[in-house]
């Protein structure tokens, strides 16, 4: 993952979607998303949109440096990736020998699993392998991985990281879910050793070398169906690094016109995704295929990275949001506060998405006790508050002052009250704009069967507090209406 160019290109995404109007997504306009044909898909991911809150877990043998993931590999010049050594060759072999001394002697998946299920959670995203290369689990395609002889974490019984993860989420109850990146800087038919490194990009002539080429696209192709065949029953994948990906026309006449090294480079870097779909559904047929932040059918849901769309999306999505300062872990990290997460939560879901939360293991293979304390306060909150997150929908006004707005499958609707920190009781009166309670409307508190006061007028409708309920969970991140349609 990287945060900040990856952000960028989402910032222009999201700055695109946000100039259009709600009603623009009709017949006079394009949507950025387009649906996969296959009918089994379209029911898996509304199975999926009623899960809303997952986990992402960036981990590699960089977290014993406590550096952002891969990316000091990349020459390219960024203050958030810089590198500890002044020659790049020496720092290369430092990291890559990493290898030899990752031992996360502490790693227990179980805790993590239990953790998630009882913050709420219901699927995981794990990285198999990152932009470095470095495999996460047994695959038989390189020896750039954590079973490898030369990995002392090797001989420990639960060396086969990924599909301990797996297991243990599934256990669980959880979905599972395999981060994989499409570049792969260890491999010599992406980044050549013939060949300096200038960027993220393969780096040499495509179309001078197709044989080579060629030879990556297999491993790609080996490695995600090693692990859809051998680390199943997965539910998606999600795959990373947008830049590898079939060039559209538009850019095709762009590169024509632009003789830059990168479109040079980049126009052929064509893993022959439509190919690899099917090879993967062929064992999976249900099986959730995320290209990320690359246009078109191979892309099954959105995934905006670190932050959160302005408006309501008509289409599936996911914020993929970090919880401790970085993508993988670092010391001293700072997480966000259980309101923040809740917050987050109810702002994400009430425009259509799901929350991924990443939290990133240590180098001794364990969390951080703050990790674990976000999670608490949040599993409290969704045990009192759940039906109002899980198996909805988005319901106009969706995100409206303080509130935000959900509906479930029986058409009841759910406004989640998202209260200052200093406010730790009710207000006497709750305003809802451009909602309108109808006669014959019950509204209460999730937790409370006592029918509340309201008056319908002009501007919405307002809801009454009565006295002994001001206090009902004092305290809380968010308090939640549940509006019963009259019958």
């Amino acid at each position: 993952m990287n945060f900040s160019i990856k952000r960028s290109l989402w910032v222009i995404t999201l700055l695109t979607l946000t100039s259009l109007s709600q009603s623009t997504f009709g017949q006079n306009s394009a949507s950025p998303y387009v649906p996969d044909e296959d009918t089994i898909i379209a029911k898996r991911l509304s199975e999926w949109q009623d899960l809303k809150f997952g986990l992402l877990m960036h981990w590699g043998t960089y977290s014993q440096w406590g550096i952002v993931e891969s990316w000091s590999l990349c020459a390219e010049d960024e203050d958030w990736c810089k590198r500890s050594m002044d020659n790049y060759d020496d720092y290369k072999r430092a990291y890559e020998n990493l290898k030899t001394t990752f031992n996360p002697v502490r790693f227990d998946p179980s805790k993590w699993a239990a953790a998630a299920k009882k913050a709420g959670m219901k699927y995981v995203v794990f990285t198999t392998k990152h932009h470095d290369g470095f495999c996460m689990y047994d695959t038989k395609y390189t020896d750039y991985k954590v079973t490898s002889e030369s990995c002392p974490f090797h001989v420990n019984a639960k060396s086969n990281i990924a599909k301990e993860v797996f297991n243990a989420f599934r256990k669980e109850g959880l979905w599972a879910g395999a981060y994989f990146s499409k570049p792969d800087w260890n491999s010599d038919y992406f980044w050549w050793r013939n060949f300096a490194t200038p960027d993220r990009h393969a780096n040499y002539d495509l179309k001078k070398y197709p044989e080579r080429w060629n030879k990556f696209i297999e491993f790609t192709h080996n490695q995600l169906t090693e692990l859809v065949s051998d680390y199943g029953p997965l539910d998606l994948v999600w795959l990373d690094g947008g830049w590898v990906r079939k060039m559209s026309k538009e850019e095709i006449t762009k590169e024509n016109s632009d003789t830059s090294l990168r479109y040079q480079r980049s126009k052929s870097q064509d893993i022959h995704m439509g190919d690899l779909k099917r090879k993967l559904r062929a064992i999976k047929p249900d099986l959730i295929v995320v290209d990320r932040a690359v246009y078109g059918p191979n892309q099954n849901y959105l995934t905006p990275e670190n932050t959160v769309p302005e408006q309501y999306l008509p289409y599936p999505w996911e914020s993929c949001i970090i919880a401790g300062g970085s993508w993988s872990w670092i010391p001293d990290a700072k997480y966000l506060t259980s309101r923040k997460v809740i917050h987050t939560l109810a702002d994400v879901v009430a425009k259509g998405g799901n929350l991924l939360l990443n939290i990133a293991p240590g180098p001794d293979g364990t969390w951080d006790e703050e990790a674990y304390k976000m999670l608490e306060g949040v599993g409290a909150w969704m045990d009192a508050n759940g039906k109002a997150i899980y198996n909805t929908r988005a319901v106009k006004p969706y995100k409206e002052g303080k509130f935000a707005w959900t509906e479930d499958k029986e058409k009841n609707r759910y406004a989640i009250y998202l209260a200052e920190e200093s406010e730790t009781n009710l207000p006497e009166k709750l305003m809802l704009y451009e909602f309108f309670a109808k006669e014959g409307d019950i509204i209460t508190f999730l937790g409370d069967d006592t029918p509340l006061e309201f008056i319908s007028f002009g501007d919405g409708t307002v809801v009454k507090v009565p006295a002994q309920l001001s206090g009902f969970r004092s305290g809380t991140e968010a308090w939640v209406l549940k509006i019963t349609p009259a019958k």
